[in-house]
């Protein structure tokens, strides 16, 4: 594929991480890399539909090798460096650990979310996130695949109720 008369490459980032059909789009001749919804600079990620240790791994073997001079993520602006691939993959572990608490402790995730503060992720938009990415994280302990189906309903609803009832929006 080309950009103009610059090479593009598509690739599809091999497991599931936002979604379970991730794609980057990179032009090496300008250190370019477009990674939709994998990096949301100044955003809370969502991986609902997804998986958490698919998108830490994603970042880690796919995103950060490629060494971007700029980086086009799916929420927030463009960026030059590594700051928010650091901080994505910071939140990610984040959440992992918190779920992986969760479960020792017999939590749910909404319990988990109430229980924990956010640290320096509180400021993020749409913080409620936490919730439904606990329930992906905890599902995906229990032994669901990654990407395999999870009750989004109740994660949804969970979602708002940590947000005190407030419907959800993007801000992202």
């Amino acid at each position: 594929m080309h950009a103009g008369d610059l090479r593009a490459s598509v690739r599809h980032v091999g497991t599931p991480a936002h979604t379970t059909n991730d794609s980057i789009v990179w032009i090496p001749e300008r250190s370019v890399l477009f990674c939709g919804d994998l990096i949301f600079n100044g955003g809370t990620p969502f991986l609902l539909m997804g998986s958490v240790t698919g998108a830490v791994e994603v970042l880690e073997e796919v995103v950060a090798p490629l060494g971007a001079r700029i980086t086009v993520p799916g929420h927030g602006p463009v960026f030059e460096g590594t700051g928010p691939l650091e901080a994505t993959l910071d939140y990610l572990r984040f959440v992992l650990d918190v779920a992986t608490r969760a479960r020792a402790a017999g939590m749910s995730p909404l319990e988990a979310a109430r229980d924990t503060g956010l640290g320096r992720f509180a400021g993020w938009a749409d913080a409620e996130r936490i919730v439904g990415n606990l329930h992906r994280a905890c599902a995906e302990l229990a032994g669901t695949p990654r990407g395999g189906p999870i009750d989004v309903p109740a994660a949804l609803a969970d979602m708002v109720a940590y947000n005190g009832g407030a419907p959800l929006t993007c801000l992202a």
